[in-house]
């Protein structure tokens, strides 16, 4: 009769249930959540043993134990997918770049009058900023398309919208009022002439 490992002994009785919700819930996951949940449910449940977790969750013992080994040293293992891969984002890749047009784009945008938001105007087009870049000396293979410009001017929180200094108010009943008023006391280009010459003709001798 064979034995068992030694391991295997003190094995935990879960019930089927509650194995079930540690499977299900550990497969929604990927990558160092997974490994991080696994390892924790491991130390609970099977002793901290990658072995047990692997015959009783059917885990793989040697994703639990990097799990357990992240847990302990708190250092993330990641894959060369996740490590290289993904294209990043241009103000990532010129940051001198971006500095560059968020110090432009600041010198466009003025204060919204109406403080309704945080994120302020900029008068300053893409199109206009590619040209004032390249006027900086950057190389026409450092810029983005205008189309990426203007996305790029949004991540750095300036909205491309033209900044209207002052509306026109409205026309009040009182205004009316008062012209008409004004209207009556002002005499007329023909009382103007007649009076005019009633004065002159008094004058003469």
């Amino acid at each position: 009769m064979s034995m068992q490992p030694p391991t295997l002994k003190s094995r935990p009785a879960l019930s089927p249930s509650l194995i079930a919700a540690l499977r299900l819930a550990a497969s929604k996951m990927t990558g160092p959540k997974r490994r991080a949940f696994e390892a924790e449910m491991t130390r609970k449940y099977c002793e901290g043993t990658p072995l047990l977790a692997e015959a009783v969750c059917g885990w793989g013992r040697q994703t639990v134990a990097l799990g357990l080994a992240e847990r302990r040293t708190g250092i993330i293992c990641l894959g060369a997918q996740s490590a290289f891969s993904g294209r990043k984002r241009w103000e990532e890749q010129h940051p001198q770049a971006a500095q560059a047009l968020r110090q432009l784009a600041e010198a466009h945008a003025p204060q919204d009058p109406t403080f309704r938001t945080r994120l302020p105007y900029t008068r300053l087009t893409a199109q206009a900023a590619l040209n004032a870049l390249t006027e900086q000396g950057y190389r026409a293979d450092q810029l983005p398309s205008p189309t990426t410009m203007a996305e790029v001017l949004n991540r750095l929180g300036f909205r491309l919208r033209k900044v209207v200094k002052a509306k026109p108010q409205k026309k009040l009943k009182e205004t009316d009022a008062i012209c008409d008023n004004v209207k009556k006391k002002r005499p007329t280009r023909c009382q103007r002439k007649a009076s005019n010459a009633g004065v002159s003709m008094v004058k003469r001798p």
